[in-house]
């Protein structure tokens, strides 16, 4: 045998305790080229004892790999089940990694579980939706000044005169006889305007931020005022009409009511101006109007008349039961000065804080010039 390919085979059995798998295979494969043509029958033994050895450390370095793979898989379905129970946590952490960084012992970080959201998750106010026309109070239905007539009286004072009495007659003269005296009595009586007035105070910075709430103030003044004219003026029509003496007793309103206009065309009042009565007992005389009524209780365009003159409905001002069946052109107004409604920024101490006066405000007067034109009655008489 070849002494040289016989040194090199000793060398690479000496080598097999020092080299890997991989380098003692390509030893032998290198050895094996050499030897094929001329040496392989009388090596064969040797090189198949080589082999054998290879395969078994080979056999033993899968042994140890197949071992610590088989722990890892162990370890990977155990960790499995941990990442199961804590997906939570895991997002939490990575979708917060750059506050989690920054934890220290003053300085904290919070997290909590995912959930469905809710209106709960805004922190701060939703949208909103504004209706800029303010829904107010009612308006009284009719103000005592659109029954009266209307005077003016620019200097304060309103001096209206009535006939109160008389003597004597007037009757058929004889011949070459005197003729009868008559005698008129009269009364002159004042009526003083005064001011029906009021105010409301805002912030400038309400009228700029709140434009449309500040812009329904006139309307709101007006209304106020007129509720308190007709207060007053209800104070003194009530105290000089004349009480009625009709009763309810076998009677329905609406007869109680054509009673009252027959009294004031009998006395030669004009009795076909206008009845005003509480909306409840207008809305009552259109339920209980009785067959033979028919024709003198009618209701047509909206309108409700008894023996032709209309009926207008009084809220608030007007007690309750009452009623009144007049000649409106003996009751007047009597105005000095008109409504007004006037702006100031200086009024007061509104300069400094920065508000406004809103003034409303009428000299007026209230006459009742002839009492016995105007009939207050009460449909709960007995």
């Amino acid at each position: 045998m070849d002494e040289k390919l016989q040194a090199e085979l000793t060398a690479i059995k000496l080598g097999l305790e020092t080299k890997t798998a991989s380098e003692v295979k390509s030893a032998i494969d290198a050895f094996e080229t050499k030897m094929v043509a001329s040496t392989k029958t009388a090596f064969e033994t040797e090189i198949e004892a080589v082999k054998d050895a290879l395969e078994l450390k080979f056999a033993a370095d899968l042994k140890v790999v197949q071992d610590h793979a088989n722990l890892l898989d162990g370890k990977l379905q155990e960790k499995a089940v941990e990442t199961k129970d804590t997906d939570f946590l895991t997002k939490a952490i990575a979708d917060n990694i750059d506050s989690i960084k920054t934890v220290s012992k003053d300085k904290g970080f919070q997290t909590k579980a995912v959930a469905n959201m809710t209106t709960a998750n805004l922190t701060g106010s939703a949208p909103k939706t504004y209706n800029f026309d303010i829904v107010t109070l009612p308006s009284q239905m009719v103000n005592i000044e659109d029954l009266a007539r209307a005077v003016s009286a620019e200097n304060g004072i309103y001096v209206y005169t009535r006939e109160t009495g008389s003597e004597g007659s007037i009757g058929a003269n004889t011949e070459n006889t005197a003729k009868n005296l008559k005698d008129y009595d009269f009364t002159s009586y004042d009526v003083t305007t005064d001011f029906i007035a009021g105010i409301t105070r805002y912030s400038k910075k309400m009228r700029n931020n709140l434009t449309y709430i500040v812009n329904s103030i006139p309307a709101l003044l007006r209304r106020d005022y007129y509720k308190a004219e007709n207060a007053a003026f209800q104070t003194i029509l009530a105290a000089a009409a004349t009480a009625s003496t009709e009763k309810i007793t076998g009677k329905t309103k609406a007869e109680m009511l054509i009673n009252e206009i027959g009294k004031l065309q009998d006395a030669d009042y004009d009795g076909t101006n206008l009845i005003v009565v509480k909306p409840t007992d207008y809305l009552s005389i259109l339920k209980t109007a009785k067959d033979d009524l028919a024709a003198a209780v009618t209701y047509d365009g909206g309108v409700l008349r008894v023996a032709g003159v209309q009926v207008m409905k009084a809220s608030s001002w007007l007690p309750a039961n009452k009623y009144y069946v007049a000649d409106w052109s003996r009751v007047s107004k009597v105005s000095t000065e008109g409504l007004s409604l006037e702006f100031s920024e200086t009024e007061g101490s509104n300069f400094v804080n920065n508000n406004i006066t809103a003034r409303i405000e009428a000299q007026v007067g209230f006459a009742v010039e002839q009492p016995n034109a105007v009939i207050y009655g009460d449909f709960t008489a007995v």
